[in-house]
């Protein structure tokens, strides 16, 4: 067998086994992402049985920075586009993660993540300043694979386009669901 013959037979068996990209992406999705998401939900909570409908004071300075400092950290002086922005994001946190890593309507809960971790970047690169600090933004081809916002988050939305172009694998809800089409 000549080395032509070889690397076609290995691609080929390796081709019919791409299921394996997306079950792999929603794992590591699952032991990257799922606490981290879930941690940053549970700052956003206000107290008591309500505090997913009433957010905290942090989470408006969370996704709102300039605009609490304007206000003196006093939410009530924001308007209620900003409350439904910051329950938005919160149950963001709470819901898509899940659904991803259990294969829940894969598809349209990563492209979900993708916005959020867009509107994460570019809150934190505007909102908090973080695009005056060279080493935490970084720069593409620089040498350096770990910068904070450009090379992490890079990383993060090619493993979420992952999911949106493969589909969950076959073991997801969206498999039982859905079948073939997931």
């Amino acid at each position: 067998m000549n080395i032509r013959a070889a690397h076609s037979a290995i691609t080929a068996s390796l081709s019919q086994n791409d299921w394996m990209i997306s079950t792999l992406a929603r794992l590591l999705f699952a032991a990257l992402f799922l606490m981290y998401f879930w941690v940053s939900g549970l700052t956003k909570l206000g107290a008591g049985l309500w505090g997913l409908f009433s957010p905290s004071v942090g989470a408006y300075a969370q996704i709102f920075p300039r605009a609490m400092e304007a206000a003196g950290y006093d939410a009530s002086q924001l308007g209620p586009g900003h409350t439904l922005v910051v329950l938005a994001g919160t149950w963001a946190e709470f819901l898509l993660p899940p659904m991803i890593v259990i294969g829940l309507l894969t598809r349209l809960a990563a492209l979900g993540m993708m916005g959020f971790v867009i509107v994460q970047t570019l809150t934190d690169l505007y909102g908090h300043g973080v695009l005056a600090e060279a080493d935490t933004v970084g720069a593409w081809f620089d040498r350096v694979p770990d910068s904070v916002i450009l090379d992490q988050r890079a990383l993060w939305l090619f493993l979420l386009i992952t999911l949106v172009f493969k589909g969950p694998g076959p073991l997801a809800v969206d498999r039982l669901l859905f079948g073939d089409r997931a």
